[in-house]
């Protein structure tokens, strides 16, 4: 979201590798800026086809055989939104004023005390000549929304020529998305997510569109997904070192998110986003000392003054009150709301059964699973239609997936080559092992439970696109993996557009349950219940730097809890609507983390 210009106060962040991947031509044309995941090429040679039918353009498929046709794709793919939603918005600037129309929509949409609302109330107020002469000075401050991308950096997975050859290391996973986008025509932010590679971010150094032009402007910029401020440092440090700027650091709940969880050892959302407002200019002066030598190294370029970087957060905002409250209370530009978002077809490509069994479902739906071949929790909810044919399968007594997309091929356990542990050739192979070095049956059997548990998120977390546009998948129906944070279980509505906007600038509270716990409580919940469950995975058996962890875990929690019931005791206006059940539910998780075992070293 990285549009100084954007008239919006949030995003949409990536969700999934289908769900959001068409978003920009829903939302870009009203200024709203989203990601789109460019983790499946597969999808987007469909979409390419689609789109280009509809739009009556030319359409020729990309070479199967082409050592580039997965960058190739995605820079197609790419390009093909940029023109579109360009389209789009330049018929929403040459619509009429009137009732219904794309531009008055444009505005309707905005928050209330916006510049460009009040302007075009204003308009709305006018009569003959000075209503025109207003009109045609708010179509020239209307702005596009970002089509911004996302990469997981871990997703680089090797890949082979016809003769079963390793590519060289440009043609893997990630770095081959890296170079689509790098040379489409977009002018906007990758999205890095799941921590340091360092030899993708080196790659990333090849590409001009990363460095300052003449006039000192970034084509391409970088948006750093972290969940800590270490995080941030190491990071923004090893891509300035290589003459690459951070102009924006993502900060994301570590467990109160959707997606892979990756919790931050105790560490909760409010004291992070604490650490970044009060180190914002340390951070953004030691990152520019070493991108000034960096940027002379690799591009003898000479900068005196740092690009500008913005903050933003995501994960488990619920209400205009918080949203208004990370806004002003730690300085940051843009809010992302993600999960509810599924439940806006307007906004996301989703299938009817998923969209439905999303707004039905309730808190204990909802849950941290273990179904990731990535071996990292997952979020994900009961029901949905790739745990009912994983099911299928197990239940047949052929469990695994057939691997069609390979990203996720990691595990070398009985393999030369990287198999994935949601195929069938892993499972299977696994499987076997255990019946013949497991003895006791109850172990055998949750072993085996542990190993089927695995699904197939390369066709899931897409298959939602190929639900809605009818199309095909080979060797059979992997169902639809779908990846909500937990806060969604508080939104019991699908919604238009224009009731979520309305929702989250607090022109109206219709669309979910009146007990929804704030934020940051939350949060320290699902925490708590993520520590008590590594805990009790030990069963009493606990090795030193486990011991170390959890009361670190435990003892980060209790030092968030403490910062919370001072932030929220101050006479803060920001603060007003939520004070009293939020320092209520605090006192009740003080006691509770008090109380709490957590094994202690021997003495």
């Amino acid at each position: 979201m990285n549009n100084n210009k954007s008239p919006h106060t949030f995003h949409v962040p990536v969700m999934g590798t289908g769900f959001t991947i068409e978003s920009p031509l829903k939302l870009a044309q009203y200024g709203i800026s989203s990601v789109v995941p460019i983790t499946d090429h597969f999808i987007m040679e469909h979409l390419i086809k689609i789109h280009s039918e509809k739009n009556g353009m030319d359409y020729t498929p990309t070479n199967p055989s082409d050592r580039k046709n997965r960058a190739l794709i995605i820079k197609n793919y790419l390009n093909l939104l940029h023109t579109l939603v360009h389209r789009n918005f330049d018929n929403l600037k040459q619509s009429n004023f009137e009732e219904g129309s794309e531009i008055n929509k444009y505005f309707e949409l905005l928050p209330v005390n916006s510049p460009l609302s009040k302007a075009y109330a204003q308009m709305l107020k006018a009569d003959g000549e000075e209503k025109a002469s207003l009109q045609e000075k708010l179509r020239q401050m209307v702005h596009v929304g970002e089509i911004d991308v996302n990469i997981m950096t871990k997703l680089d997975g090797v890949n082979y020529d016809k003769d079963n050859n390793a590519l060289p290391i440009e043609y893997n996973d990630a770095h081959a998305a890296i170079e689509g986008f790098a040379t489409s025509n977009l002018t906007s932010s990758v999205v890095l997510s799941a921590g340091l590679n360092p030899r993708l971010y080196s790659h990333m150094a090849t590409f001009d569109d990363f460095y300052p032009n003449e006039n000192g402007q970034l084509k391409k910029r970088i948006i750093l997904k972290v969940s800590d401020y270490r995080s941030a440092m190491v990071q923004g440090r090893f891509l300035a070192k290589k003459g690459l700027w951070v102009s924006e650091f993502r900060i994301e709940s570590g467990l109160n998110c959707g997606g892979h969880a990756f919790a931050s050892d105790g560490y909760l959302l409010g004291p992070i986003l604490k650490e970044f407002k009060d180190n914002k200019e340390t951070l953004i002066n030691m990152l520019h000392n070493e991108y000034v030598k960096g940027l002379k190294t690799q591009k003898d370029i000479e900068i005196e003054k740092p690009h500008k970087v913005i903050y933003t957060v995501q994960g488990g905002v619920g209400d205009t009150h918080e949203h208004q409250m990370l806004l002003q209370h730690y300085g940051l530009e843009s809010v992302g709301w993600g999960s509810p978002f599924l439940l806006v077809p307007e906004a996301v490509t989703i299938d009817n059964f998923t969209q439905n069994l999303l707004k039905d479902a309730t808190e204990n739906d909802f849950y941290l699973s273990e179904v990731s071949p990535l071996g990292v929790p997952f979020n994900s909810v009961r029901g949905n239609l790739a745990d009912i044919e994983k099911q299928k399968r197990i239940d047949a007594g052929k469990p695994g997936a057939a691997c069609l997309k390979k990203f996720l091929q990691f595990n070398t356990e009985f393999t030369e080559r990287t198999i994935c542990t949601s195929s069938v050739q892993y499972q299977k192979t696994k499987i076997a092992q255990l019946k013949d070095t497991v003895t006791n049956s109850a172990e055998l059997k949750e072993k085996i439970s542990k190993v089927v548990e695995k699904a197939c998120l390369c066709v899931g977390l897409g298959n939602a696109v190929m639900d809605y546009y009818k199309l095909e998948l080979p060797k059979g129906n992997h169902g639809v993996v779908v990846c909500p944070g937990p806060n969604l279980a508080y939104f019991n509505k699908i919604s238009s557009l224009k009731e979520m906007i309305d929702h989250i600038y607090g022109k109206s509270n219709k669309l979910f349950n009146a007990n929804r716990p704030n934020v940051f409580i939350k949060e320290i919940k699902i925490y708590m219940d993520y520590l008590k469950s590594k805990i009790d995975e030990c069963k009493d058996e606990f090795t030193p730097p486990q011991i170390k962890y959890f009361n670190t875990f435990k003892s980060n929690m209790q030092d968030g809890v403490t910062y919370y019931k001072e932030m929220f005791s101050k006479s803060d206006e920001l603060l007003e609507n939520m004070r009293d059940k939020v320092l209520e539910d605090l006192s009740f998780y003080k006691k509770e983390l008090a109380v709490m075992y957590v094994p202690q070293a021997e003495k």
